[in-house]
């Protein structure tokens, strides 16, 4: 059997593709996770749908994952909407207009997916989840649930993907938020720690780390007004910034870089009403 060991605090998406092809090696694969194992929901979510078709892996003790040889099978699977998708539209809701209202499809209530639970984040900034029977979820405004979240930080080490737009929906709601767990965003498409930061202070915000790994968003006179976001070739920027506009015209740059995780974002953006030009 083969052995290896990998990071844990890089990406999980590295651990995810070794698990992966770690059923058609001959003698399977032994993984070692060796320091913080962050996105471990993705490393779970992995290794579910690996099981549903049909390979041995199991989790042993002291960071180790253990594949077997064995391959594939063939079986049935829907594959559910995307919850990092989805946090866009959370924050297209929570900084609308009064009463803002949005229905998605197929996001299922228990889910693999570790962005799921943006849905217990934007309810301290506004937005109440509800799901439906027929699969889909309705995204309603409701009052802030708090003034100030300095005292109950919100830690994104298991979805870092979250921060980006958790922190410009509390920057511009001017609530003051502590956010932990942001280590892997230093090397993701960009420092997106170094990116927020940059960005917000154009809007009247601020990000400064207040204690090793502590970072709070701080803002006093938020305003939206013309400001061009820079995306820093990251995808997640251009669509974190992007429900600014709800709250006054802005310009994104180079917006094609959505095409990485959400190609059809400005249409489906255009398809509720929102003016793009």
């Amino acid at each position: 059997m083969a052995e290896l060991s990998v990071r844990g605090d890089i990406s999980s998406q590295y651990i995810s593709a070794l698990l992966m092809v770690g059923p058609t090696l001959p003698g399977g694969l032994r993984l070692r996770l060796t320091g913080e194992v962050g996105s471990r929901p993705y490393i779970h979510m992995t290794l579910s749908l690996m099981r549903h078709f049909g390979a041995e892996a199991a989790e042993l003790p002291e960071e180790l994952i253990e594949v077997q040889h064995g391959g594939y099978q063939p079986a049935d699977y829907e594959v559910e909407s995307d919850w990092s998708a989805a946090s866009y539209w959370y924050a297209l809701v929570a900084l609308g207009p009064s009463g803002s209202m949005i229905i998605l499809p197929g996001l299922r209530r228990a889910s693999w997916q570790g962005d799921h639970v943006i849905q217990h984040s934007m309810k301290l900034l506004g937005v109440a989840t509800e799901f439906l029977e027929a699969g889909a979820v309705r995204l309603s405004q409701v009052p802030l649930a708090a003034e100030s979240l300095v005292g109950q930080p919100l830690n994104f080490t298991d979805c870092p993907d979250l921060a980006q737009t958790v922190a410009v929906v509390a920057a511009a709601q001017g609530v003051p938020l502590r956010l932990t767990g942001l280590h892997s965003l230093r090397i993701k498409e960009t420092d997106r720690i170094a990116a927020l930061q940059a960005e917000l202070r154009k809007f009247g915000a601020a990000m400064p780390e207040v204690a090793p790994g502590v970072f709070e968003v701080q803002s006093t006179n938020f305003q939206v007004d013309g400001q061009t976001v820079e995306t820093y070739d990251d995808h997640r920027m251009a669509m974190a910034f992007a429900p600014l506009a709800m709250r006054g015209p802005l310009t994104i740059a180079e917006p094609q870089v959505v095409r990485k995780s959400y190609p059809s974002f400005w249409r489906a953006l255009a398809a509720v009403g929102m003016e793009l030009a």
